[in-house]
């Protein structure tokens, strides 16, 4: 039973803002407490999470949605609606459908990010990314699979994604696309120096490391589903996996992959 609900939005955006309210009223009126998950100390737990806002929204909650293992759903309030399930305009019954459990589960995989050198462990559902950030130069990345090098990379960054990455930023950098229920990760480089530097798809349970060549001066950023998780340094090493945890995606409708690539290419070329 629904007893708490998790709302995370994208406060800039006014529709967001009203919407959450719509969704609090409607909470309040079912007796199920709603609570910002983003607050440090939480009285009650979610037993779900709800976002507000496009994709960059819902993986901001995806974050919360792994923290207290609850399932997650997108309310989509933004331009682009890979990962967002429903419009603002079925909110009401959207709502009705959850409180009565008339839903599916969806799960998609994670990549598991680990800074050797810090030791801090990170849960990716989108990509995990080593940007030069604001650092003017290029940098150069070794990447190696399964303990063999695989290439060497001058570039404005790479990126490891998982499928559901796979029409993020992975593809803005030219990577494939990706259906989400693949077993796989890839290896992206963005804007590499070399054209013989091309994307690369392998097992989930491969395993990839990132290394900041120490042979050079430099730096770079590291980033998780697009948010910063700290400055790197030259010799610092990412270690990238597939994981057995999971996230759960709440889907009131059928999902049709195909479909929605082709309505999104359609939107894109237009």
């Amino acid at each position: 039973m629904l007893k708490a609900a998790g709302l995370i939005l994208n406060r800039t955006n006014e529709k967001a803002v009203k919407c959450a309210d719509n969704a609090a009223a409607f909470f309040r009126k079912h007796d199920i407490l709603c609570v910002d998950p983003q607050t440090e100390e939480l009285a009650v737990q979610p037993d779900l999470i709800v976002t507000f806002g496009g994709d960059g929204t819902l993986l901001l909650g995806a974050r919360y949605a792994m923290k207290f293992d609850v399932p997650l759903l997108g309310i989509n309030l933004g331009t682009v609606g890979f990962l967002t399930e429903e419009d603002p305009d079925h909110l009401t019954e959207a709502l009705e459908a959850i409180i009565s459990e008339r839903y599916q589960i969806e799960t998609r995989s994670l990549l598991r990010v680990l800074n050797t050198r810090t030791g801090d462990v990170f849960y990716a559902l989108n990509d995990a990314v080593i940007t030069r950030g604001g650092y003017a130069r290029l940098i150069r990345v070794d990447a190696y699979v399964n303990q063999k090098a695989y290439a060497a990379f001058t570039a404005d960054g790479i990126i490891a994604a998982t499928p559901t990455g796979s029409t993020g930023y992975s593809l803005s950098a030219g990577g494939p696309i990706v259906e989400p229920g693949m077993n796989c990760m890839i290896i992206t480089p963005v804007c590499p120096h070399s054209m013989q530097h091309c994307p690369c798809i392998v097992p989930d349970n491969a395993d990839i490391r990132f290394l900041l060549n120490p042979g050079r001066e430099q730096s770079a950023e590291l980033q998780i589903d697009g948010q910063n998780m700290g400055r790197l340094h030259a010799g610092d090493e990412i270690h990238i996996t597939g994981t057995d945890r999971k996230i759960r995606l709440i889907r009131l409708h059928p999902y049709d992959f195909f479909s929605l690539m082709r309505q999104k290419l359609s939107e894109w070329g237009s």
